[in-house]
Order: C-alpha cells, then sequence, then structure tokens
C-alpha cells in the first residue's frame, strides 16, 4: 500500500510539473529568404560545388536563426528551396541530395555527423539548433535507395528524390521529417506512396508540418488539424502571388481563420517570380505579415503565439457557412449580369451600379449575397459581385466555390477579374455570404497596394462576412474563398515518380498509335 501510494504520488507530481512546464503562449519566427541560386544547368554539379552554394544560403540563414533566438523565439521556420533554389531537372538536383533518416532513429546530426553517411547540411542544420537553443524548421532534398528490378516505379537512377522538410529541436535532434505531397512543376522531386501525416509535441503546444501546394488539398493539410488537432502548423514556401485571390499572405491568413489554426508562413523572395509575403497567422486575425515587391531584401518577423489557440478567449466560433444564405430570400437578380473570367475560371458577375445595395449572383449551386455601403462611389472605379463553382486547374483539377466582391482594372467590364493592386474606394459596410455545399471556406480581404486588414472583418457563426469598427480602407476585394475536396478529379499520384510517369505516358501513346495502325491496315 505505501508502495502503491508512492508511486500515485509521482503520478500525481509528474503531471502537476507536465502542466506547469506547458507554456500558454510561444514566440515564434518566420523568415523570408532571398535565396542565392545556382548557375542553371541540367547536368549534375559536383557535391563540393552543391555544398558550396548551399553554405551560403545557410550562412544568411545562420543569422536569422541566432537573430531569432537572441529575440527570445522558441521556434524558427524558413523557406521552401531556400538552402538550393529551384528549376533543377533530376539529375542536377542529385548533388544537393541527402539520406534524411526517419526521426525515430533518435539522431542528434550535430553530434553524429556520419551515422547516415554523408550529411554535412543536416549536421550544421542541427548545430544551429542546438548552439542557439531553438526549434528550426528548414527544407532540404532527400534521396532513398530502390531497386527498378524489385520496385516498378524505382526511378533509373535508383533513388526517390523528395521535397522534404525537416526540423530540429533545441537541443539538435532530428524530430520530424515530411515528404511533401502535392509537387508543383517539381519533376526534380517524386510524390510519396501517400500523404504523410507528420506531427512533433513541445511544451509550447502540437504542430504539424506541410509544404506551399499542399495547403490547397484535403491531404495532409486539412487532416492534420481536423483528425490530428494540432494547435499550429508550419509552412514553408516558394509561393508566386496571384491575385485576386491567391496572393500569399491573403490565401494564408484566411487559410487560418478557416481552419482555426495558428500558421506560420516563410516564404522565398525573389520580386520577379512575384514570390514574397510570409506572415504569423492566428485563428482570429493575422499577427504580423510581410509583403515586399520593391527590394531584394530578406525580412525576419517575430509574434507572440497562443499555445493552444482553443484555450484561447479570442478563438472563433465553429461556422455553418451556409445558415444565412441559404434561409434568406435571394436579393433581385440583376438584368445586366454578365460572364466573366478570373484567370482561366469563368464567373458570373453582377456590377455594383449604386452607392449602397443589395445583391445576388449565382452559378451552378452556388448563390453569392452581397449587402453593402460604400463611402463614396469613385467615378474610375467599378466593382462587381462574382460567383464561381467549377474545377480550376490545369495541373490538378481542384473544386472551388467562390463568392467574392472584387475591383475590376478599368470601368471596362471586360477587365473584372484582372489583376489589380491600388483602389481609392472605402466601404462603410459590407455583408458577404454564399450557399455553400462545403464546410471549407477561407474569408479574404485584401486593401489596396497588398495588404491585410487585421481586425476590420470578422466572420459571424451564420457565414456572413462582415466590417466592423467602422469604415474600410479601400478594398481590392472581399473573397469567401470555398475547397469542395470531394469533388476533385486527382491526377495519377501514389508511388510513381516523375520519370516512370513519363515513360507510361510514353508508352500509352506507343501502344494506341500501334493500336491505329493494326486497324487501318
Amino acid at each position: 500500500m505505501i508502495i502503491s501510494s508512492f508511486q500515485t504520488s509521482v503520478a500525481v507530481f509528474a503531471l502537476i510539473i507536465l502542466h506547469v512546464s506547458a507554456l500558454d503562449t510561444f514566440k515564434a519566427a518566420v523568415y523570408e529568404h532571398a535565396v542565392i541560386l545556382p548557375n542553371h544547368t541540367e547536368t549534375r554539379v559536383s557535391q563540393d560545388d552543391a555544398l558550396l552554394l548551399m553554405n551560403k544560403n545557410i550562412d544568411i540563414l545562420e543569422r536569422a536563426i541566432k537573430q531569432a533566438a537572441e529575440q527570445g523565439a522558441q521556434i524558427i521556420v524558413t523557406p521552401e528551396d531556400a538552402i538550393y533554389g529551384w528549376k533543377f531537372t533530376r539529375e542536377a538536383i542529385f548533388p544537393y541530395l541527402e539520406d534524411i533518416p526517419d526521426p525515430l532513429v533518435n539522431w542528434i546530426p550535430c553530434q553524429d555527423p556520419h551515422r547516415f553517411g554523408h550529411t554535412p547540411v543536416q549536421a550544421r542544420l542541427s548545430c544551429l539548433a542546438k548552439n542557439n537553443s531553438i526549434y528550426v524548421l528548414a527544407n532540404i532534398g532527400d534521396k532513398k535507395p530502390c531497386n527498378p528490378s524489385c520496385d516498378s516505379a524505382c526511378p533509373p537512377n535508383g533513388h526517390y528524390q523528395y521535397n522534404t522538410n525537416v526540423v530540429y529541436d533545441a537541443k539538435g535532434k532530428l524530430v520530424a521529417r515530411y515528404h511533401k505531397y502535392n509537387l508543383y512543376s517539381e519533376l526534380q522531386f517524386d510524390v510519396p506512396e501517400k500523404p504523410e501525416l507528420v506531427t512533433f509535441n513541445t511544451s509550447f503546444g502540437k504542430f504539424g508540418i506541410f509544404t506551399c501546394f499542399d495547403i490547397l488539398f484535403h491531404d495532409p493539410a486539412v487532416t492534420l488539424v481536423k483528425d490530428f488537432h494540432v494547435d499550429t502548423i508550419l509552412f514553408p514556401t516558394a509561393w508566386m502571388n496571384v491575385l485576386p485571390f491567391l496572393t500569399a499572405i491573403e490565401f494564408h491568413s484566411a487559410w487560418a481563420m478557416g481552419m482555426r489554426v495558428n500558421l506560420l508562413v516563410a516564404n522565398t523572395h525573389n520580386v520577379s517570380l512575384k514570390m514574397t509575403g510570409s506572415g504569423i497567422y492566428a485563428p482570429h486575425s493575422p499577427k504580423v505579415y510581410h509583403y515586399d515587391m520593391e527590394t531584394e531584401l530578406g525580412k525576419i518577423l517575430f509574434a507572440e503565439v497562443d499555445s493552444y489557440p482553443q484555450n484561447s478567449p479570442t478563438y472563433p466560433p465553429a461556422v455553418n457557412w451556409s445558415a444565412y444564405a441559404t434561409t434568406v430570400k435571394p436579393f433581385p437578380r440583376q438584368k445586366n449580369s454578365f460572364r466573366g473570367f478570373i484567370s482561366r475560371d469563368e464567373f458570373n458577375f453582377t456590377e455594383l451600379f449604386e452607392n449602397a445595395g443589395n445583391l445576388t449572383v449565382c452559378q451552378k449551386e452556388l448563390c453569392c449575397h452581397l449587402s453593402y455601403r460604400m463611402l463614396g462611389k469613385e467615378e474610375n472605379e467599378v466593382y462587381v459581385l462574382g460567383a464561381f463553382a467549377g474545377l480550376h486547374g490545369r495541373r490538378r483539377r481542384e473544386y472551388w466555390q467562390v463568392c467574392t466582391m472584387v475591383k475590376c482594372k478599368s470601368t471596362n467590364l471586360t477587365t473584372c477579374g484582372q489583376p489589380v493592386d491600388t483602389a481609392l474606394t472605402r466601404f462603410e459596410m459590407f455583408s458577404l455570404s454564399g450557399t455553400f455545399r462545403t464546410e471549407y471556406v477561407f474569408p479574404e480581404v485584401l486593401l489596396t497596394k497588398i495588404n491585410l486588414a487585421p481586425g476590420k472583418f470578422e466572420v459571424l457563426k451564420d457565414g456572413r462576412l462582415v466590417n466592423k469598427n467602422g469604415s474600410s480602407e479601400p478594398i481590392l476585394t472581399v473573397s469567401l474563398f470555398g475547397r469542395w475536396y470531394t469533388k476533385d478529379i486527382r491526377s495519377i499520384s501514389g508511388r510513381i515518380s516523375n520519370s516512370a510517369t513519363t515513360y507510361l505516358i510514353i508508352s500509352t501513346l506507343l501502344m494506341i498509335i500501334a493500336l491505329q495502325n493494326i486497324v487501318m491496315v
């Protein structure tokens, strides 16, 4: 009995210590990095030359990591492609790759750099984390040997190659490894066999990881939040901004609000490719963000973040995105509705003719309702309400449901939907809602000169996106961006390498030609 009582006391004491040691908030850092790129070549350079370039980039990341630690940050996120850049062939990327083991091996590369072969990049990143007592996320390349005689999908060079995130804890230990699943024009890398659901626990919350294009799909992004209940997502990206819905700061802040989770975003910085836009986003509002198309400089951001946002008094309530829109009588439809394009997607539009009004525009199953009041209608500015429901994209067919109030590029209605980055019109009031068939809707408000509106809008529980705290700054777009994942049309996936996929396509075409020749004979 004495032993049992002692064991119980120890267990209770351990729980108390664990509770006390858990931090309610933590300081996060993200670094937007202007990557030093290699000379373009389709053949491989030497391993020494590859390491020389990677160390030049890591030298810059090192300064950011040290600065983050000195400012008291417990974790820093660095961008996708930050160590070696992009536009590689499979052959050219190979000298930049290292074999990255499963974190279950319990490895501190800084202390044992040769345990898994030649791993100088992993060793250096581990030492940066250890020597500065900070969690570090970096994006590097992983190579995994395979045997073509046993594995039909094995690439000709006998290796799978993966776009990979690694995380080292404050002692330099490898605690997470994630292989990017949703690739975007990355012929140098392979698609993993299935989406990896990578999480790790700290004294300041539970973290999940994915990369760039992943954020537009259900797996792994939504699954990590909905099923694995992470508190914070770490998100390295090389994001090219696309107006009016997919600028980095606009969509990423909206995703954090829609999913009600912290999102730490580190973007690469390359003005010529429209790559900029990093931030630290909380479920209720952006904490800090950065957008710079004027300079070629990197930028570090800091913010205090709730470790367990669902316990915060500012945690937003769950939203029924169609509750309001499906119960109100549609506003009178305008006779002058017209069709226009945003990118390659055909929207139904109706113009905001007056200083104030109530409008409805529909497409397929989606009807979008807007009530608004402008402070004063600018004569040379035109706004439209738009609706789109359908498949988007060429690489992957994603089903979108979008309600948007967007500024046109000029007073000519054929320009509605074209990119525009400045506005003068202010709105005293707006309320946007839609008859969404999905629970995954992301609320966006983008202001003139590509700025966000922290604290100036909110989403009501019935699905209305409304302004608050008075009149707005000049608006570019107010949007509800919905993703109906179950209606996506997926491309070939699974463990088929890019080179193997190309071989499969060519073989299929040759077979079709042969069959046609047989029929003709």
